[in-house]
């Protein structure tokens, strides 16, 4: 489906990438709960829920960036769009990455980093997920 808007066709994700996609910004939101409640609890179960689910936002998160690599070689998705969307899914990752070495640490080393980089790292899954699902230029109606 394309949709014209007044500055040309827009065309959706693929059903595959927007699955891929739709997993990242909810993890890494419950990751940066789970920060939320290790603070004020200081159980250590809540910094080793985080660690999992930083993990697997960073294993999704992969698939979805290396979708969005391909798609800056496909000549139907050119544009500033596509390249700001993979800049931000990449930067969403390294800084998952990061999060994840920092809650490898002991529990009490986590804070207050891994709050701050939780909710840095969510913050970026959702523009990431807002640029992918609001959809990309074509060069040509398909």
């Amino acid at each position: 489906m394309v949709v014209v808007s007044s500055l040309g066709p827009l065309r959706p994700l693929h059903p595959l990438h927007a699955i891929l996609l739709a997993f990242p910004f909810p993890l890494f939101l419950a990751a940066l709960l789970s920060d939320l409640a290790y603070r004020s609890s200081l159980h250590v179960q809540w910094a080793n829920f985080s660690s999992w689910l930083i993990a697997g936002g960073l294993l999704v998160g992969a698939f979805a960036v290396l979708w969005a690599l391909v798609n800056l070689f496909r000549p139907a998705t050119r544009g500033g769009r596509a390249i700001a969307y993979f800049v931000v899914l990449l930067a969403m990752w390294i800084l998952g990455l990061v999060n994840a070495l920092v809650h490898a640490k002991d529990a009490w080393a986590t804070m207050p980093e891994g709050l701050y980089l939780s909710a840095v790292t969510a913050l970026l899954a959702l523009v990431a997920a807002w640029i992918g699902y609001s959809g990309f230029r074509t060069e040509g109606v398909a």
